[in-house]
């Protein structure tokens, strides 16, 4: 089971937010995130609120779409009475779990409830997470003439014994053939790679990579294993049974994911992520975080936008709320079913929150943050530090680049991406 939730503020029954707190002069663009807790297999290193059996009605495959559609018709209806113009979102994302535990048809349905109940752009982006064995060729076709628009298949490896250790079921022949089939029906394409694995030796890492851009996806994104606490695998790891990953063994590993990327066209616009470049994307005007294959839907979380997570256990933020549903799949059901809010709890961003959430996640994508947008804080001796004497500190440092410092812009080097974390601490003079 996924680890308790964790404690907040008691949100109102009605989901009701102030006109206040959703700050409705800002204008942010929308995003919608609809979790699917539903797995056939449970994966060992995953902590994400998922189940592989059913909870009735409301909260079972066949029979989930009511649920999470009302919970978009309280989003409409929430939003708008806090004040706030009618917004189409700008992106969709279906998460989990796994989205195609669900019939192509309740997938469809749910698209659908969405445009009708909140609004979702012409062009905006789409994007459905997969299992490589949890897919049709005519399923993804469907499915691309409904809306949706990118695919992001959990690939992990391309070798077998670390899809093992992973847990994972499908075989790496079936990788490349869902990609062409996803491409077939129009749709852009996206991998997730996970490094670090217990086991996973660089060579192994190296023939992912490079089994992964043999295909030509769209996309990739690269994460270093994290074992949690309460996880099957976190259980292994604390009886000694699996090692503890390594960090030097996965930074060398994000090097060469980083390196071998690069190679074959690929450019990093978030630590984690990258986009094949096209002649598009060449123009020296355009910023990396607005490549045509970068994740619309990734930078929302990254740029502030406005987020509403529908789904037991998901998480939304809109203006300086933010709250996280029930986790029960039963309990959330229920309460769809009586028309008051999922949410378990929340909380009210502060200034100084929201300021560090600024700079952190800003720091994170290849477009980073201007020079004066950094906030003035105290050296050890009370006395104000200019940013500028941070940043040269970082730059000297090889954390920050010289160059794009000169001009008056904070981005991260390769060895900054890999300490993200203490560079914002850096800048934020904690």
């Amino acid at each position: 089971m996924s680890p308790a939730q964790p404690d907040g503020v008691r949100w109102p029954v009605d989901g009701s937010l102030g006109p206040d707190l959703v700050e409705v002069d800002r204008r942010r663009p929308l995003s919608l995130y609809v979790h699917v807790p539903f797995c056939r297999v449970r994966c060992g290193y995953c902590d994400f609120n998922t189940y592989t059996v059913g909870f009735g009605p409301g909260a079972q495959v066949g029979d989930y779409a009511p649920s999470v559609l009302a919970e978009a018709r309280l989003a409409a209806r929430v939003m708008a009475d806090a004040g706030m113009e009618a917004r189409r979102a700008q992106t969709v994302f279906f998460g989990g779990g796994t989205p195609t535990m669900l019939a192509t048809g309740e997938l469809i349905e749910i698209l659908r409830g969405l445009d009708e109940a909140v609004g979702i752009s012409e062009d905006a982006e789409v994007t459905l997470e997969a299992n490589p064995d949890s897919v049709t060729r005519s399923g993804l076709r469907e499915l691309a003439q409904a809306g949706f628009t990118r695919v992001s298949f959990g690939m992990q490896s391309a070798v077998p014994s670390v899809l093992r250790t992973l847990d994972r079921t499908h075989a790496p022949n079936r990788v490349p053939l869902v990609v062409e089939w996803a491409k077939e029906a129009g749709l852009s394409t996206s991998l997730d790679l996970i490094y670090g694995t217990p086991g996973e030796g660089l060579t192994d890492w190296e023939t992912s990579l490079r089994c992964a851009l043999s295909y030509r996806p769209d996309h990739i994104s690269a994460y270093a294993l994290v074992v949690e606490e309460g996880t099957t695998m976190g259980r292994q790891v604390a009886r000694g049974e699996l090692p503890t990953p390594d960090p030097d063994d996965e930074a060398a590993k994000y090097e060469l994911a980083d390196e071998l990327l690069g190679e074959a066209g690929y450019a990093w616009y978030e630590i984690s992520n990258f986009a094949r470049v096209t002649d598009a994307d060449r123009s020296p005007a355009r910023a990396p975080t607005s490549y045509v294959h970068a994740s619309r839907h990734n930078l929302a979380y990254w740029r502030d936008w406005d987020w509403w997570g529908i789904g037991p256990g998901a998480h939304s933020h809109v203006g300086r709320a933010r709250w996280w549903n029930v986790k029960n799949p039963a309990a959330y059901a229920a309460r769809m079913r009586e028309g008051v809010s999922p949410a378990f709890a929340g909380e009210i961003l502060g200034d100084e929150t929201r300021e560090l959430e600024r700079v952190m996640l800003g720091v994170r994508t290849a477009e980073g943050i201007t020079l004066d947008n950094l906030p003035v804080v105290a050296d050890g001796e009370g006395r104000e530090a200019a940013s500028g004497v941070r940043v040269e500190a970082l730059v000297a440092d090889g954390l920050i680049d010289g160059g794009e410092a000169a001009k008056g812009r904070v981005i991260l080097t390769l060895r900054g991406r890999l300490l993200a974390d203490y560079v914002t601490r850096e800048l934020m003079g904690y």
